[in-house]
């Protein structure tokens, strides 16, 4: 079992589908390559109810994640596939401000101290990112792209995410994680 986790890699988009009959589906996954960042937190709160002067009861909502992805370069298919940007017969990416910004799965993985984890989280959406750009000094420091991130249950089954770490027994389900969206296998009844 893992102690401590670190470096982000393997991030990957889906662009996510809901049929008019509410059935959720997803794009199959493209890599972002220059994950630098991913910072997520943790978003709902504890409700108390107070009853015989104490907290009688207390309810936990889940309402997902926010936070942000900073990455090196942000695609060109990202910003055509999830931010709707355009690109004209000169190939200029052109963004217009009627575009709309599609709800996407997010993937990654973490390395741990023994074993890898992935995991998905299945309803993010981003905000346009800012743009910053300076002048090469004495030394060059590259710049990175930052995008705020959401990540919300979903509207079907109100899943937020899953993380697998490698086992003996998920190999199968692990080493195609990032080919498509993953969708749970049927959870035991406790």
């Amino acid at each position: 079992m893992n102690k401590v986790k670190f470096g982000l890699s393997n991030v990957y988009y889906s662009v996510k589908s809901v049929s008019e009959e509410g059935e959720v589906s997803y794009a199959t996954p493209v890599r972002i390559p220059g994950a630098v960042n991913l910072s997520l937190d943790q978003e709902g709160e504890i409700t108390p109810f107070y009853a015989d002067n104490i907290a009688y009861y207390s309810a936990s909502n889940n309402n997902g994640y926010s936070g942000s992805l900073e990455i090196a370069d942000i695609p060109e298919s990202f910003q055509k596939d999830v931010l709707g940007y355009t690109v004209d017969n000169n190939g200029a990416l052109i963004e217009n401000a009627d575009a709309t910004i599609k709800p996407f799965a997010l993937l990654y993985e973490v390395k741990g101290d023994e074993k890898p984890r992935r995991a998905v989280l299945y309803n993010c959406m981003v905000t346009r990112p800012s743009t910053e750009a300076s002048t090469t000094e004495d030394t060059t420091s590259p710049q990175t792209d930052t995008l705020n991130i959401t990540a919300t249950p979903r509207e079907d089954n109100k899943n937020v995410k899953a993380v697998m770490t490698l086992s003996d027994t998920n190999s199968t389900a692990f080493n195609s994680f990032f080919t498509n969206v993953y969708e749970p296998s049927t959870i035991p009844s406790v």
